[in-house]
């Protein structure tokens, strides 16, 4: 079951993927980003591996190398051998794969780019949270080509949840490998 969550910025989508986490008796593996704040402000994101807890800068405010975002720099190596890294681990290795997110950002890498259209390709299971707005062509592929497309929404996140839940617990719901 390969399943892309998309929603406004601050809706859930990262909350989802943790509670799913925690719920599914799956083995899984891949990335989640989380927000890095400093007196109460965001000064940028972190990069996390689901399996090991390895964690790294994702983008902030006072780098000074690396693509710019709006105020923000990414630092493409803690994405790569962190994030990217992670994602490569669990298609070869876990029954889930998780991505969080597929956004700018992320998309600056193409190690990144490549370990995701592999996850979407290969992964028995994928849980990856869209962009809402991304134009990029792997969003796009993501949004279309995933077996479920969530939208989530404030008055929806509790009922999505515990669907995403079901979809992944339930033997039956687990795509089956593709015919060689």
């Amino acid at each position: 079951m390969r399943i892309a969550v998309t929603g406004h910025p601050g809706v859930g989508k990262t909350t989802l993927v943790e509670r799913v986490l925690a719920a599914v008796p799956l083995r899984a593996g891949g990335m989640i980003t989380k927000e890095i704040r400093k007196v109460g402000r965001r000064v940028g994101f972190a990069v996390i591996d689901v399996a090991t807890g390895r964690e790294g800068v994702l983008a902030h405010i006072h780098r000074e190398e690396g693509p710019r975002l709006g105020r923000y720099r990414v630092n493409l190596k803690d994405l790569e051998e962190i994030g990217a890294a992670a994602i490569e681990r669990a298609i070869e290795g876990c029954e889930l794969v998780v991505v969080d997110e597929v956004g700018p950002m992320e998309l600056k890498s193409p190690r990144f780019v490549t370990a995701v259209t592999r996850a979407l390709e290969e992964a028995k299971n994928l849980l990856v949270t869209v962009h809402r707005a991304s134009n990029h062509h792997l969003a796009y592929r993501l949004r279309h080509e995933c077996d479920r497309l969530i939208r989530l929404t404030a008055g929806n996140r509790d009922e999505k949840i515990r669907e995403v839940i079901e979809l992944l617990a339930g033997g039956e719901w687990t795509r089956p490998p593709t015919a060689v």
